[in-house]
């Protein structure tokens, strides 16, 4: 089942890229920003309980999904761009086993805990 769930998000990376090559940015840009939502991590060094949710607020792909949707229909491409760059993050997180964060501790994911 692990490795089903990695290829689906592998998938899931790949349609992110995709969707990224429909908008007339150089690739390099896919490549400059794939880290951008990281940033949301300096929620951390408030306390666990506002880095989690910060850090699962930009890492959720519904976020992702409603920023693609949003930037196709307002014909608005920096929304679909950063739609793009999220679920590709997302997704790449998730094969590293990078998930969704607990409140308790940063290590701590919907996909188990850290090593």
């Amino acid at each position: 089942m692990k490795t089903l769930l990695k290829i689906e998000e592998i998938a899931e990376f790949f349609f992110g890229m995709f969707l990224f090559a429909l908008l007339s940015y150089p690739w390099w840009w896919f490549l400059a920003l794939l880290f951008v939502p990281d940033v949301s991590m300096v929620g951390y060094l408030i306390n666990t309980k506002i880095g989690a949710w910060l850090y699962n607020i930009v890492h959720h792909k519904a976020l992702a999904i409603l920023l693609i949707i949003a930037g196709y229909v307002l014909a608005i491409n920096e929304a679909s761009l950063a739609g793009a760059i999220l679920l590709s993050h997302s997704a790449m997180d998730r094969v590293l086993g990078f998930g969704l964060k607990y409140e308790d501790s940063f290590k701590n994911t919907h996909l188990g805990i850290l090593k």
